[in-house]
């Protein structure tokens, strides 16, 4: 519950504060940091402790697979709803287009970020039952990923005019539903330990997804040598970071 709620609360504000005031740069940096840390949690943390429970591989493969190809699947049907931009991204329409969309849809942004918070918290929880030190490594990686992710909705929110009281106040809300989703995974998990490997899969699936379809092609677009060194530094330092943090914690 503890480690739920801190990553929670550290994520909305840190994105609270990047939103308000310092915005793009240590985004953008976030967005490097973030791909070391989830693949190094997922592929040298979660993954082989999935692995190591005596579960079938091919039938945990199959859950690796099948949770990408869910989440690309989300993904498609989530830009198909709503295309999420605000007004001067570069996209040309008239006046308060972006606005008017945003409006249409800033309750359902927070809807769904309540359920991904839900899941957030089940993952946390099936971890740390896994293993307490890798239950703080995936915390970190789904704060490291929330914060870019909670930017962009706090700029949708804004622009479809929550003030920033109320759009940090109702992310908040959203986000405190991982607490809830730690809690049942907890007592769920507890009782039917052969889930918890797959639920780790599932996790990872999802950190990977992430990390390569959405995160590395927006490094990818800022090619130049100038931009590529501090990304190699930072997903590096992500890297270390989980691997320090593990040995530290066992």
């Amino acid at each position: 519950m503890f480690t739920t709620t801190i990553a929670g609360v550290l994520s909305i504000s840190f994105a609270a504060i990047f939103s308000f005031t310092l915005l793009s740069k240590l985004v953008e940096r976030m967005v490097s940091l973030s791909v070391g840390i989830m693949l190094s949690t997922s592929f040298l943390h979660a993954l082989p402790r999935a692995f190591e429970a005596g579960t079938d591989p091919r039938s945990l493969f199959a859950c690796l697979l099948g949770g990408l190809l869910a989440f690309f699947l989300l993904e498609k049907f989530a830009v198909l709803r709503h295309s999420h931009h605000h007004e001067g991204d570069g996209h040309h329409h008239e006046h308060g287009h972006d606005a008017h969309e945003a409006g249409k849809s800033g309750w359902m942004i927070l809807i769904g970020d309540g359920l991904h918070n839900f899941t957030d918290g089940i993952l946390i929880a099936a971890a740390f039952l896994a293993d307490p030190s890798l239950g703080i490594v995936t915390a970190l990686a789904i704060i490291a990923h929330e914060i870019p992710q909670e930017v962009g909705d706090f700029i949708v929110l804004l622009n479809a005019g929550f003030s920033r009281a109320r759009a940090y106040f109702y992310n908040l809300i959203c986000s405190l539903m991982s607490v809830l989703g730690g809690v049942i995974g907890y007592y769920t998990l507890d009782q039917a330990n052969s889930l918890i490997p797959y639920v780790l899969v599932l996790a990872s699936s999802g950190f990977i997804y992430i990390a390569v379809s959405d995160l590395m092609p927006q490094m990818q677009r800022r090619a130049s040598l100038k931009e590529t060194i501090p990304q190699i530094i930072l997903v590096t330092a992500g890297v270390a970071l989980v691997l320090l943090m593990t040995q530290h914690l066992h």
